[in-house]
């Protein structure tokens, strides 16, 4: 008795056996599926990788032209009034704080309008 029911359990039913053909299709095109979005996605991280990089070369840019304009300007002035390194010192700096500013707009941590939380308090 316990032969039977042991020859029983290994013979699978129709419904097991395709039950196993359908997981055993899925399986082959989940991997087909996996290998065409590692694929997807490298080409998507090396086009993120190559925005960033020009968004950070962008950024930097901003900066040494801020400074670089300040200094131009203070030196002019300074050429023309006598007053040599005043001029290019305020300037300077004042061309530092522009690029500053315009990097943080540039990055998004600073706006030239009110917050949202400001907007969403008075509307209530």
């Amino acid at each position: 008795m316990s032969d039977n029911s042991r020859s029983e359990e290994r013979e699978t039913p129709p419904d097991e056996a395709a039950l196993s053909a359908r997981l055993k299709s899925l399986g082959q095109r989940l991997d087909q599926a996996g290998a065409a979005r590692s694929l997807e996605a490298k080409a998507f991280r090396s086009a993120t990788d190559t925005s960033g990089f020009a968004r950070g070369f962008r950024l930097s840019s901003e900066l040494v032209a801020g400074v670089l304009v300040g200094t131009g300007i203070g030196w002019l002035i300074d050429k023309g009034l006598g007053t040599l390194p005043w001029g290019v010192f305020v300037f300077a700096l004042l061309g530092f704080a522009a690029g500053v500013l315009n990097v943080m707009r540039q990055a998004g941590a600073a706006s030239g309008g009110v917050p949202d939380s400001t907007i969403e308090r008075r509307e209530k």
